[in-house]
């Protein structure tokens, strides 16, 4: 008998950001946090996880590298956890249950996006792994019980357990029991939220989030009045906006918080710095679109946001999509990948709409965006077929680990 299960997780984009804990080891938040979940045809971590009782102890290979599984790290208890859930929830319940729980693991995962380089890598991964053991255990819980579990590998992936758009809401007991994530809307609630990541820096960042949001803590004196001043009434005005899909709001909501996330971040000593001159440069570029957008409309149409890096990800309406992309173009040339079939040929140049100014930006050399990622709002976790399966026949990663991303 052969006990694996295959799942993939999504990528989800704060809008109102994480940063900071009150508890680093349960990873408890300073403030709360909205997000919207991409969907995962675009982007997504794959993870199969496998037990079985010649396993000698539980390994981990992540895009084909081995990683060590250090005892008291994320890593460790995300899997302890689970297997211990796996124990109290089944075995406990049913003597005829396998002891899965007592056997160790071998589990392989897969990004189809770069690592660590702020794209929210390790929030799909450990949904990713939380949802494959619970699925390998088969266990009777909630996505909720889940996402204390995630939350505790990384305080983001407690988001990607839901589709659509997500909260995750801080609490305040000392036992982290009531901070999880919950869904706010359905992406069916309001499918026509797009998205375009527009990819900087493909590389590993400087600063981790970990080391960057203790320091952040530990310094500035902003971030104590964003968590008490800011963060609650925004979390409750954007979620307003998202129920009665109000862009406007929302799009003012999303830059405003991302904008003070990055005064923050410039506010710890010694100061950090994500962004660079090309993320600053499209945050022009996306302004100045607004402005047009506004004196013709009365509308926003676009809405920037950057987590921990350089890479920008711009929120827009189905309808003004088109127009965004060909924007970006026209600043950054490059080859554009069309997934929902929008562009003819002749729009891949790259153009302005009537009135933008375009002194707000110089047309930048090839490569300063490595790469645009078009997608929209999507669902959560899925269980996928053995085909999709990441280990082979005798438990080692197989060719499908060997794969690169691929814009």
């Amino acid at each position: 008998m052969v006990y694996q299960a295959t799942t993939s997780a999504p990528v989800n984009i704060a809008c109102i950001k994480y940063w900071g804990k009150r508890d680093t080891k349960l990873i408890l938040p300073t403030n709360s946090s909205l997000s919207v979940t991409l969907d995962q045809d675009h982007l997504r971590s794959t993870t199969t996880s496998r037990a079985d009782p010649e396993f000698s102890k539980d390994r981990l290979w992540l895009n084909g590298n081995e990683e060590e599984i250090k005892p008291g790290s994320r890593m460790h208890t995300c899997i302890t956890e689970m297997k211990t859930l796996r124990k109290k929830t089944v075995e406990d319940n049913d003597s005829s249950a396998p002891k899965l729980s007592t056997y160790h693991v071998h589990i392989s995962s897969f990004n189809n996006f770069p690592t660590a380089a702020g794209l929210a890598s390790s929030a799909s991964g450990f949904a990713a792994l939380v949802f494959s053991l619970a699925a390998l255990y088969q266990l009777p819980v909630s996505l909720k019980d889940l996402s204390l579990i995630a939350r505790q590998g990384s305080g983001s992936a407690c988001r990607s357990l839901f589709g659509g758009y997500v909260a995750w809401e801080q609490g305040s007991a000392a036992n982290g029991l009531d901070s999880y994530a919950v869904q706010v809307a359905p992406e069916s609630h309001w499918p026509e939220i797009h998205a375009l990541i527009c990819v900087v820096n493909d590389a590993k960042k400087g600063t981790s989030s970990t080391a960057g949001m203790q320091r952040t803590v530990e310094t500035s004196a902003l971030l104590q009045h964003r968590i008490k001043e800011v963060v609650p009434q925004r979390m409750e005005n954007i979620s307003k906006a998202i129920h009665e899909k109000d862009f406007d709001s929302f799009a003012r909501i999303t830059m405003a918080d991302s904008n003070q996330f990055h005064a923050v971040a410039l506010d710890t000593s010694p100061p950090i710095f994500y962004m660079n001159d090309v993320s600053r440069a499209i945050i022009a570029i996306v302004e100045e679109y607004n402005r047009v957008s506004m004196a013709a409309t009365g509308h926003l149409r676009a809405a920037y946001t950057f987590d921990a890096g350089p890479n920008a990800v711009i929120y827009a309406p189905e309808s003004s999509i088109k127009e965004i992309v060909q924007l970006i173009l026209r600043f950054f040339p490059q080859q554009f990948k069309d997934p929902f079939g929008l562009f003819r040929e002749e729009d891949m140049a790259g153009k302005v709409p009537e009135g933008f100014n375009e002194g707000v930006s110089r047309v930048w050399e090839v490569d300063s965006v490595k790469g645009l990622i078009h997608t929209k709002v999507g669902g959560g976790p899925r269980v996928l077929g053995e085909e999709e399966a990441l280990l082979n026949l005798d438990g080692f990663p197989n060719e499908k680990v060997t794969r690169k991303w691929d814009l």
